[in-house]
């Protein structure tokens, strides 16, 4: 079953899961330190209507910390470690469900996080470290000039960058879905001047090829 495959794939993935230090970038002033979980649980609003904020990304994080305070997703509440996460949406949670249970109807952002709960806190978490790139703190400049860099992400394995457009420069991220399209950065420079900094995509990065 397509389901069971993805939460079995990708808790393997969690063995590999490593936090070493990538290069990190440059930067013309000391940055801050507010960590990235304090920009996503300052938002109170909960699930709701708003697909382009990130409440079931916020959800699963406390969901892995909750259940394993240890977890190496804890990072993104120490603000003092440089990381740089791309971090899906909630239209891209609830894409990602309609996509493992073959439907075109997208389910709301409570099912949606329950489905992915649902899934097993290892895979939970695994699914999360894929999306984190530590010890390098990359914001909208230098990701546009980083076209085919190979990213090495918490959970061990890469993301490849692929900066395309011929008068608009844009971001997209090669993970290892191969049928499947690419999550693109919408949002750049979350929590900018910090050494957490995140940016926004349109589609969850998948650590497996999906049939």
């Amino acid at each position: 079953m397509r389901l069971n495959r993805f939460a079995a794939v990708a808790t393997a993935a969690v063995v590999a899961s490593t936090l070493a230090a990538a290069p990190a970038a440059a930067h013309g002033k000391p940055l801050k330190t507010r960590s990235l979980a304090a920009v996503l649980t300052a938002d109170k609003s909960g699930f709701d209507r708003n697909g382009h904020d990130f409440d079931i990304l916020t959800a699963a994080v406390g969901a892995v910390l909750k259940a394993k305070p240890s977890s190496p997703v804890g990072v993104l509440a120490d603000g003092k470690t440089r990381v740089t996460a791309f971090i899906p949406n909630d239209l891209a949670f609830r894409r990602l469900v309609a996509d493992i249970k073959h439907t075109k109807r997208l389910p709301g952002e409570k099912k949606a996080f329950t489905a992915v709960a649902g899934l097993g806190i290892d895979t939970v978490e695994s699914v999360l470290l894929y999306h984190v790139v530590p010890g390098a703190t990359i914001n909208r400049k230098a990701a546009l000039k980083a076209d085919g860099a190979r990213l090495k992400t918490a959970a061990g394995s890469t993301v490849k960058v692929n900066v395309y457009g011929r008068h608009w420069k844009r971001v997209a991220l090669i993970d290892a879905d191969r049928s499947d399209r690419n999550p693109r950065v919408i949002r750049f420079d979350i929590n900018k001047g910090n050494r957490q900094i995140a940016h926004g995509i349109d589609r969850v990065l998948r650590p497996i090829n999906l049939p």
